[in-house]
């Protein structure tokens, strides 16, 4: 099962559903991680080849066109026509350099990657500058260096590119001394920009008060902010503040409702809660088979709950039946 890159904090509920359960948040981490690519550089593997492009509008991207759908051999086929026309197509030599990186429909190079980056960094492409950043920041295809991917990224940032800033965030507070203060900073530029993962972060800055002031509310605005654009770690703990009523209302029903959306996306700490919820009748109709099924899900990939194994021991033949078919049929989806 597939988990999104932010990070999960720890966060329990009390076991016995007859009490007033509570969701305790546990201390936060910040990790690098690289955000969403920009539109048109997020695919679905489809090993295909485009069907003629004659008919295609005039001023049309096919080459962009292409990748979007995956038909990354037309794709790579369509950027290197546009060079021959336009030595300095910087778009295109990104895309070239993204297909290359990811091995769609080529062998996968790095190295080669890379050269095709700096062009295009070289002709002032944020998105290029970006990935080259990123290339230097974890020595992907050139040697790493820390201050060469600083400079790009400040170079990205520069030019708007929400990822970027959001790095320049994450690297201030990965140093031996911490500039929580200027990853504030940075995290709400990115977040303004629509970077989610940077709004995640100035969430978590709000509540433990590290370079903004200590506020509650504004750290539930930001994962609100967050989860609304479905950021899953954002849907996990604007959830536990809903239930719990801090620096927001309290809702069980809509936090059960985000702990669905999060367990959906196969994220093991929401099938535990909602795996909670339905057994315990708060926020949802109590439902066991609904209960066990996200129970096992959890169970699966190492997310262990006695209590929740106490119940599943005690349900009868057809309901087991039940619970290990809805398993299959969400496997199966």
């Amino acid at each position: 099962m597939k988990q999104s890159s932010g990070v999960i904090l720890g966060l329990l509920l009390l076991c016995a559903p007859a009490q007033a359960q509570t969701l305790v948040p546990g201390g936060p981490s910040l990790i690098p991680v690289q955000p969403e690519l920009a539109p048109g550089l997020s695919p679905q593997y489809q090993p295909k080849t485009l069907p003629t492009s004659a008919a295609a509008k005039p001023g049309a991207d096919i080459a962009f066109g292409a990748f979007q759908r995956g038909y990354y051999a037309t794709a790579m086929r369509e950027a290197m026509k546009r060079l021959d026309t336009n030595r300095n197509d910087a778009a295109a030599m990104t895309l070239i350099g993204e297909i290359i990186k990811e091995g769609y429909s080529v062998k996968r190079d790095p190295a080669e990657a890379a050269h095709w980056y700096k062009l295009a960094a070289d002709r002032g492409d944020r998105q290029a500058t970006f990935a080259l950043a990123l290339a230097a920041l974890q020595g992907s295809g050139i040697p790493k260096d820390k201050a060469l991917a600083k400079t790009l990224f400040q170079k990205a940032a520069a030019a708007g590119h929400s990822g970027a800033l959001y790095n320049l965030g994450i690297m201030a507070i990965d140093n031996e001394i911490q500039d929580f203060k200027a990853a504030a900073d940075y995290f709400r530029r990115a977040a303004d920009a629509g970077n989610m993962d940077g709004a995640y972060s100035l969430a978590v800055l709000y509540r433990e008060g590290k370079g903004v002031p200590k506020d509650l509310t504004q750290s539930a605005e930001w994962l609100r902010r967050a989860a609304a654009e479905r950021n899953v770690a954002a849907e996990v703990e604007y959830a536990i503040m809903l239930f719990n009523g801090e620096g927001v209302p309290k809702d069980e029903k809509t936090a059960a409702r985000f702990f669905l959306r999060a367990a959906g996306r196969n994220n093991p700490v929401a099938m535990n809660r909602i795996a909670r919820l339905y057994a315990s009748g708060r926020g949802v109709d109590k439902n066991m088979v609904e209960a066990m099924k996200w129970h096992i899900l959890a169970r699966t990939v190492g997310l262990q709950d006695e209590w929740l194994d106490g119940l599943l021991n005690g349900l009868g033949a057809q309901e087991k039946a039940a619970v290990e078919d809805a398993v299959r049929q969400y496997i199966g989806n």
